[in-house]
């Protein structure tokens, strides 16, 4: 099968149905195609702007500062990648690495800051638990993939999560430091400690160190089995200096990125697979994970989904009430990996249904088959948006949604890209 890209014509791309059987040799080669198509979105411009901010039609944008969180992303992305065969994505994920480990590691006061300029000039030096998450992952992937950098990277985060942003006392990590780690943030948040659990997974699968294991599986009691338990299932986003949940966060801002009022249905999603994945490496915790993930899945389901139109909401308060009726491409990509994670460890159909159900929603109304990747936000009737995204800068979250049906295992994707454990682009898929 070869494959075409940068069409500027509004015919369809001849790329088959995504929606299908997730056991099928028809539905892998869907998979192949989209993840090249993805990739060859990312590939345009040159080194120095690979990892810059994307507009709608790719273009590199140099006066956005680049995020660190975003940075690590496309490193722990093009790591995988270039396990899987891809030509580029080993030079591609090195100097990602190598952009880390200079423009954002804090030389005097260890960490990586949050943001830089095109020019170098830090515009922010906080010193974050969501970015710092990353740089693990990215971390790990590249450690797993050979990438000079990488063992490097993997240990400047670990270090700096250890030594400042872990708070052992309350089995979580707090949410931000100052340049100088002096200051903390009194905010604590499940977002940044999301995050850090998926990456302590991959860690633990790359080094097999109990601690990493430990502290994933300790995140999850405290914010799933605890937080989402005693809300109805519904994971709380924003906590108090005490880890007491504080309902009212953010209610004046349903649009933001990264704090929001209320719930995200698409946290929900999310929590569910890596509630699979800790069970597959917890065998112990396997029966409150997967009763969990189901939980997690269904109340999304009956709060977020629109079964008229498709699409997630974003966000819903404590009693479901739709709060942010827009649709987030990160969501209906997380309701992939759920429903295709819950499918393969409990054989219900029903997930598997799902699964089908939400490749077709994106395949209709998501994927962007005349400008590339992926629409970032809809309304809520489904019309591109740009009210809380302006661009394309996120390749992580729908590159892995067409990645995790063709995992053999219960396993993290770098882990199993590794091992041959991932089926990969079929032979003759064109690249660019």
């Amino acid at each position: 099968m070869t494959v075409t890209f940068g069409r500027d014509d509004n015919s369809a791309p001849p790329f088959p149905a995504l929606a299908g059987d997730p056991d099928s040799p028809a539905h892998f080669a869907a998979l192949a195609a989209e993840e090249a198509r993805l990739l060859a979105f990312f590939s345009t411009g040159d080194d120095e702007s690979r990892f810059l901010w994307r507009d709608l039609r790719g273009q590199p944008d140099p006066d956005r500062p680049e995020q660190l969180y975003a940075a690590a992303r496309l490193v722990h992305c093009f790591s995988v990648e270039h396990l899987l065969g891809h030509p580029y994505a080993g030079r591609w994920a090195e100097q990602g690495a190598h952009r880390l480990l200079t423009r954002f590691a804090d030389r005097e006061f260890g960490g990586f800051v949050a943001s830089v300029a095109l020019d170098g000039t830090v515009t922010s030096d906080t010193k974050e638990t969501y970015g710092h998450a990353f740089a693990l992952l990215a971390g790990v992937s590249a450690k797993k993939a050979g990438i000079a950098g990488g063992n490097e990277l993997f240990s400047a985060a670990g270090r700096a999560i250890d030594d400042h942003l872990w708070d052992e006392r309350h089995s979580a990590a707090i949410e931000s430091c100052s340049r100088d780690w002096s200051t903390a943030e009194r905010y604590r948040g499940q977002n940044g400690n999301m995050h850090l659990t998926e990456a302590y997974l991959a860690a633990y699968e790359a080094t097999r160190e109990p601690k990493f294991l430990e502290r994933a599986e300790a995140i999850a009691e405290r914010l799933v089995r605890g937080g989402a338990g005693e809300a109805g299932w519904r994971i709380p986003e924003h906590y108090r200096e005490d880890w007491t949940v504080d309902r009212d966060y953010a209610a004046d801002r349903p649009d933001d990125p990264f704090r929001p009022y209320g719930t995200l249905v698409g946290h929900s999603l999310e929590w569910a697979r890596l509630l699979l994945q800790l069970g597959a490496l917890r065998p112990g915790a396997r029966s409150w994970t997967t009763d969990a993930a189901e939980a997690l899945f269904a109340r999304g389901i009956a709060d977020g989904w629109d079964e008229e139109r498709g699409g997630f909401a974003y966000s819903v308060d404590f009693d479901g009430g739709v709060v942010n009726a827009s649709r987030m491409h990160w969501t209906i990509a997380e309701a992939i990996g759920a429903a295709l994670w819950l499918y393969r460890i409990t054989g219900n159909g029903v997930y598997r249904d799902r699964y089908s159900e939400f490749w077709d929603y994106a395949e209709r109304l998501v994927l962007d088959r005349h400008q590339g990747s992926w629409w970032h936000e809809l309304d809520a009737e489904n019309r591109p948006s740009t009210v809380t995204w302006d661009g394309k800068p996120d390749l992580y979250h729908a590159w892995q949604a067409t990645l995790y049906a063709r995992v053999h295992g219960d396993r993290g994707l770098a882990d199993a890209a590794a091992s041959g454990g991932i089926t990969p682009l079929q032979q003759g898929t064109e690249i660019r």
